[in-house]
């Protein structure tokens, strides 16, 4: 299996997930007001109901204003989080494939972590390069196992020792 090829992607505020963070609001805020409607009065827990969803909409969306801008780097072997000139190594690991968007983990060897949304559409000729390399695998042996009190596991196609049996 040859390694997917090195690619540097664009990483800014995902319109997608503000469209989704104000989805949430607003289902939010309907719930409320179904639920007040259907009270038919505003009482102290409506209010409340109303205040919650007003403080997590705000504090999720600027959680998106907030959002890492910089660019991702996989060359071949490592991957990398650059914003501005600083540059900090680091792993992926796949969170959500929405196939034209991807949400991502990223965590810096130095303890550093990032939720980065990449959409297709901030750079469309370098998306399925970015796909194979999230999906690529460092090559690695693979660790065997023991079995319960038998010892590993004899290779695919052999039988095991008579002993086992």
């Amino acid at each position: 299996m040859h390694a997917a090829p090195s690619v540097s992607y664009p990483v800014g505020r995902s319109a997608f997930a503000g469209c989704v963070i104000l989805l949430l609001a607003l289902l939010g805020l309907l719930g409320a007001l179904a639920w007040t409607l259907q009270a038919q009065a505003l009482a102290w827990r409506q209010a409340l109901a109303f205040a919650a969803v007003a403080a997590c909409s705000g504090i999720a969306l600027a959680s998106w204003w907030r959002s890492p801008q910089g660019v991702l780097r996989w060359d071949g072997a490592e991957w990398q989080w650059q914003q501005g000139s600083q540059a900090w190594p680091g792993e992926v690991e796949l969170a959500l494939d929405l196939q034209s968007r991807l949400l991502l983990h990223w965590r810096a060897a130095a303890g550093r972590t990032l939720w980065l949304w990449m959409e297709a559409t901030s750079d469309v000729s370098h998306w399925e390069a970015l796909r194979r390399a999230v999906y690529s695998r460092a090559s690695a042996p693979i660790p065997t196992f023991p079995r319960r009190g038998k010892g590993p596991v004899p290779p695919a196609g052999r039988q095991p020792p008579a002993a086992e049996q």
